[in-house]
């Protein structure tokens, strides 16, 4: 039995919500990278952490998405690795009781424009993953990814490591907001990540929660994993210059039983949301 299998010997599990959404409520000013909190507003990033575990998220995520070396070009390889490793212990410390699953984002480059290496992302990823999982992490999960070929190369990665290894795409584009940035669809997600050795595949940010029940059911079906589904509060409007996301949490949870049905593992909640989604999700999971 896989370590995820073991997670959800109990059934669905429950993850957490948006971390940006949260420290921009705490202050975090446009256009900073959040996971430089970890170590200049240790406190805040915590009780983001807490909140959650707080509402009933059984995974934690960490404040860790950008931490890799091209993400934050200009930062040294001490000061990433200090950010990694202290987007571990804030959650650990704040959600004792979770499991902590550490996040790792895209690099924000595109592979085939030639504007970076294959052998420099497989090295970024590769050293975030050894700092997130010498930190202490349960699992990692690789998320919001676009193209396969750099999935590929975090998930080849970080399992280096010798921890699970969760994947997950951004689904937002096409016609039906079917597919990836890169054109990937589900079923070409699903089949690359299932070969090349992830724990669980899935879909995060991009669409809101009335798309995320047929992205669900088409991953489910075209692997045997676990499938991990966190959608966005909707699709955000603006108004002078800041995002606002219209879903409300009780709407987005009235769509737990469609997800399970469509097989999800694990669900949780992206952009625009807050531990009010994950209240509202535990609710619906204890009706019966």
């Amino acid at each position: 039995m896989s370590v995820l299998e073991t997670w959800l010997g109990g059934g669905l599990r429950i993850t957490d919500g948006a971390w940006g959404t949260e420290l921009q409520a705490r202050g975090l000013p446009p256009g900073t990278t959040p996971d430089s909190w970890n170590l200049t507003h240790p406190n805040l990033v915590e009780e983001v952490a807490r909140a959650y575990a707080e509402a009933g998220s059984e995974l934690i995520l960490t404040n860790t998405f950008r931490a890799n070396a091209i993400a934050m070009s200009g930062t040294s390889e001490a000061d990433l690795d200090a950010i990694n490793r202290a987007g571990v212990a804030i959650s650990r410390r704040a959600a004792p009781q979770a499991r902590v699953v550490a996040s790792i984002g895209p690099t924000g480059k595109i592979l085939m424009s030639g504007e970076v290496s294959s052998s420099a992302v497989s090295a970024a990823f590769r050293n975030q993953a050894r700092s997130l999982a010498e930190a202490g992490a349960d699992a990692l999960i690789v998320e919001t990814m676009s193209d396969i070929d750099e999935a590929r190369l975090a998930l080849e990665a970080a399992l280096e490591c010798g921890l699970p290894v969760l994947v997950s795409f951004a689904f937002d584009s096409g016609k039906d907001k079917d597919r990836t940035m890169m054109g990937a669809t589900p079923e070409a997600v699903a089949g690359a990540m299932t070969d090349a050795g992830a724990a669980a595949v899935g879909a995060n940010c991009g669409v809101g929660i009335e798309r995320a029940v047929a992205l669900c059911r088409r991953l489910h079906n075209a692997t045997s994993l676990p499938i991990w589904i966190k959608p966005n509060a909707g699709l955000p409007t603006i108004d002078a210059g800041v995002l606002h996301y219209n879903t409300s949490a009780d709407f987005f949870a009235s769509h737990f039983g469609l997800l399970r049905d469509a097989g999800a593992s694990f669900i949780g909640a992206c952009c625009g949301s807050n531990p009010e989604f994950v209240r509202a999700l535990v609710k619906q999971r204890n009706v019966r």
